[in-house]
């Protein structure tokens, strides 16, 4: 999920596992644990000079089990030795470092594999990416609440009760709202496959997701042997489906044989894509698990990539969003929230 959401989460570990003996410390420790991960971004780019390696490589083996457990234990050392000295000598164990950064780092990738994005969890023995689709990147319902329990719970000292009282809540709160969305993706993927039967839509296999910031307003995309069929669909609408089927051919300019780089982006998107030739030496990816912009432009898409030949292999532009205000991106966000 986005970065203020992991920062809350690891702030909540800390707390749980330190709060009582080092107070705010043990939130701001809690935060660094949880940021850890996503630091593959800078390290991707590090790493590797293709630009799609570089993408790949976020939420990979910095994601994963082995690496969270390897981590916490380095960081748990490291700042024990630091921390342990003076006036806060034998205040604090090794141990509860190592639980404070392990369960700081663990809760990140756990987190982001209920996002569409999808998260190498068992790298570096399996590249399978975990992504359950039931909840948004970035969801204020998730993440608000949270973040207003942790700010109060900072008000009290580190030995009152009205202190774990509020980590309690922050907790609760979010977590139950983790399993309404969930459920909500359970009822949204019933009403999928109903859909696109209704609509005579041979599927071979489907897909559904929420929009940025809720889990009112869903996407879905299902695929046959010639095609991918798509719509959107609100809690908010008056008909209980999905409705307005866009179809998008299988334009594909770029082969799986040509590249291994279309391999990997494939892959990526789980095999939800289209390519589109724009020159002799550039084209445009487009990631259709994400939605489109324009529902009746299959070029729209909000996650698109464009592509070009770099000696033997491809690479790709910096990301760069297709809409000229957010604004009104924002604005016929709400219009379709509410529904039709």
């Amino acid at each position: 999920m986005d970065s203020l959401t992991q920062i809350v989460l690891g702030a909540a570990c800390g707390e749980a596992v330190l709060g009582k003996k080092i107070g705010n410390k043990a939130l701001l420790f809690g935060a660094i644990g949880g940021t850890i991960p996503d630091l593959d971004v800078l390290v991707g780019n590090w790493l590797h000079g293709n630009e799609i390696d570089a993408m790949l490589f976020h939420r990979g083996i910095m994601h994963s089990i082995l690496f969270c457990v390897l981590a916490a234990f380095i960081m748990g050392w490291l700042v024990h030795k630091l921390y342990n000295f003076g006036k806060r000598k034998h205040t604090t164990t090794q141990r509860n470092w190592v639980s404070l950064f392990f369960w700081s780092l663990f809760t990140h990738p756990i987190l982001d594999c209920f996002t569409p994005y999808g998260t190498q969890l068992f790298a570096p023995f399996s590249n399978y990416r975990v992504a359950f689709n039931n909840i948004a990147v970035a969801d204020p319902a998730y993440t608000l609440p949270f973040l207003i329990c942790i700010i109060v719970l900072m008000c009290f000292k580190r030995t009152s009760h009205k202190r774990h009282l509020w980590l309690k809540w922050g907790i609760g709160i979010s977590s139950m709202y983790l399993l309404f969305t969930l459920g909500n993706k359970l009822y949204i993927d019933s009403i999928f496959r109903k859909s696109i039967k209704d609509a005579e839509i041979e599927a071979t296999r489907f897909s559904t997701q929420p929009s940025i910031f809720n889990n009112i307003l869903w996407y879905g995309i299902a695929e046959t042997e010639t095609a991918y069929y798509v719509s959107d669909y609100s809690l908010c609408d008056t008909e209980n489906r999905f409705i307005n089927f866009r179809k998008i051919q299988k334009q594909h300019d770029l082969k799986l044989s040509e590249y291994q780089d279309i391999k990997d982006l494939a892959w990526f998107s789980n095999y939800y894509y289209s390519i589109y030739k724009l020159s002799d030496n550039t084209y445009q990816y487009n990631d259709l698990r994400y939605p489109l912009l324009d529902l009746d432009n299959p070029n729209s898409s909000v996650f698109s990539l464009t592509l070009y030949k770099d000696n033997n292999r491809l690479n790709m532009k910096p990301f760069e969003p297709k809409f000229d205000s957010l604004d009104a991106v924002f604005k016929s966000l709400w219009q379709r929230i509410k529904g039709i």
